[in-house]
């Protein structure tokens, strides 16, 4: 054999054994692509069915929010109502009440000095509505 057959040869080794290598990533390359193609298949018949109960969540959600938004329009109604209400009451009972608050005053003070002989017990009185130890008593009179 001369010297070119040799290289001939060598390079037709060379050349089957290339071949042969791009066969195989070709085939593993086929595979891999039929997987993946599956995996995309599966995936969006997964996420189709999510997609449409993240859906139907999302309209429940507004739903209830809408109710929420009536319920605090209604306890704003209440609120403003409740408002009314107590300045009502506050005008039409509050005069009398300090009109009768101070009328106890007065009788307790003149029966407190119709009594101002009497010795006086140690504890606490009552001053405007007001609880006033023993002590604080006997600053204000001092």
């Amino acid at each position: 054999m001369s010297g070119g057959e040799v290289a001939g040869l060598l390079v037709a080794v060379f050349w089957a054994i290339l071949v042969s290598f791009l066969a195989v990533v070709l085939v593993r390359l086929a595979q891999t692509l039929r997987a993946t193609t599956k995996l995309v298949a599966d995936v969006t018949d997964q996420a189709v069915p999510l997609l449409a109960d993240a859906s139907a969540a999302v309209r429940s959600a507004q739903t209830q929010l809408d109710k929420v938004d009536a319920i605090a329009s209604d306890v704003q109604e209440v609120t403003s109502n409740a408002s009314a209400l107590s300045t009502t009451v506050a005008s039409t009972f509050g005069g009398p009440l300090v009109k009768v608050a101070a009328f106890g005053y007065g009788v307790r003070r003149a029966l407190g000095r119709r009594d101002a002989a009497e010795p006086q017990r140690p504890g606490r009185s009552v001053i405007v509505g007001r609880t006033v130890p023993a002590a604080r008593r006997k600053k204000r009179k001092g």
